[in-house]
């Protein structure tokens, strides 16, 4: 019996037309083994969290380079949470300032990452936080 790969959705809220970092990320998770859902460009929270509940998803991957990261977040969050999927984990990418990291975190992001972020960090990040759910 094979071990259920981590569902990840990688998604790119808002007006942001900027996409390669996203796909970047997409694509060193599918190489790391997880499944790799890409809801594409101008997705609204609604359409997320949707796709997440539909595609059953164990994370969900937001790149947000417009600035709108603490008005798309939240709701996003509160989204997956009228959904029942409080256990599902959100990352966060792109250009956030770093005043605003603490309150992501707060708000329950499990981590943010800035422009140059290794995504060899990201890949282990994620694969420590299932492993340390699977151990215990």
């Amino acid at each position: 019996m094979t071990e259920r790969k981590i569902r990840v959705l990688v998604a790119k809220p808002g007006l942001d037309g900027h996409d390669r970092g996203a796909k970047v990320v997409a694509q060193a998770l599918r190489d790391a083994g997880m499944e790799v859902i890409y809801t594409g460009l101008r997705q609204t929270p609604e359409m997320i969290a949707e796709a997440a509940l539909q595609e059953d998803v164990d994370v969900v991957g937001l790149s947000i380079l417009s600035g709108a990261h603490m008005a798309l977040v939240p709701r996003v969050l509160d989204l997956l949470a009228a959904n029942g999927q409080s256990d599902v984990r959100v990352f966060v990418g792109g250009i956030i300032p770093e005043a605003d990291v603490a309150a992501l975190r707060k708000m329950g992001v499990a981590a943010v990452y800035g422009p140059g972020a290794a995504t060899g960090e990201i890949v282990a990040d994620i694969q420590a936080l299932f492993a340390s759910a699977a151990a215990g």
